[in-house]
């Protein structure tokens, strides 16, 4: 079946279904290539007219610091080599969007293998899809995540941005990215996203902090955002945090339901 053309993916009508993998503990090169080959098995079956998708989920192990083909990516490791062996953290490049960004144990990685025409989906809709999920995610917890105005990802607390850039100018992505001007700023950066998609099906996704070592995190700056701060459950609501199978366990069924509300919805349109 031709691929759609990227400005306007087609729904499905099949009934496709999602398997869930928990990879458990994983080192980042294994968990890519598994990706990669369950992406060309999903897009295989699609061109035989077939259906499913797939959700991996994993904790890096050995930590991992992913840096993107951004051409500034490179400059937000600061870490030297003898402060990332002290650590014991590794350094890859990686072919997903966004910038740099740490990987390790404590962290749910989710990495959804889905075909956007089935869901309807361009790539700007997947991301708040996938934002919406991990917020739904956090209130079962108790906690609230936010969308920010001018980063991927999930946030808590934060203010609008017209009370932040009072005075002080510019308020955006990175040096590079969008001025903004109204919206809502995040404080604490709990959830980086950054994906990549191929003949319309999706790998990479989502690092839901749940009770990594944040002091890794300044070993880099993360996702290239200066000045902003990353957090998790643990910090956020102590020994209230869920385990790391509670959080599988709520997300993964987020993310089942939000899938089948696209389907109820007929997916009508592509956001």
């Amino acid at each position: 079946m031709p691929t759609p053309a990227a400005d306007n993916p087609t729904p499905r009508d099949a009934a496709d279904s999602i398997d869930v993998i928990d990879l458990g503990r994983l080192e980042y090169a294994a968990a890519l290539d598994r990706q990669r080959r369950t992406l060309d098995d999903v897009v295989a079956r699609r061109d035989r007219g077939g259906g499913g998708m797939a959700v991996l989920l994993v904790e890096h192990d050995p930590p991992v610091i992913t840096v993107s083909r951004r051409a500034s990516a490179p400059t937000h490791l600061l870490a030297t080599p003898a402060q990332l062996d002290a650590s014991g953290v590794t350094v890859a490049e990686t072919d997903r969007g966004g910038d740099i960004t740490y990987h390790g144990p404590g962290q749910l990685v989710v990495y959804p293998i889905l075909d956007l025409n089935v869901l309807g989906l361009r790539l700007h809709g997947y991301m708040r899809f996938l934002e919406a999920i991990v917020i739904d995610t956090l209130a079962t917890f108790g906690v609230e995540g936010r969308r920010d105005a001018c980063a991927t990802g999930v946030w808590v607390g934060g203010a609008d941005i017209a009370e932040v850039a009072a005075g002080k100018g510019r308020v955006g992505n990175d040096p590079d990215g969008p001025m903004c001007v109204a919206g809502f700023r995040g404080d604490r950066k709990i959830c980086a996203m950054g994906v990549r998609v191929s003949r319309w099906v999706t790998m990479h996704g989502l690092a839901l902090n749940v009770d990594p070592d944040l002091d890794h995190f300044r070993l880099i700056v993360p996702c290239g955002l200066a000045g902003r701060r990353v957090t998790s459950l643990r910090a956020e609501i102590g020994d209230a945090c869920p385990s790391m199978d509670a959080v599988k366990r709520v997300l993964v069924d987020r993310f089942e339901r939000a899938v089948a509300e696209r389907r109820a919805e007929g997916v009508s349109g592509s956001a």
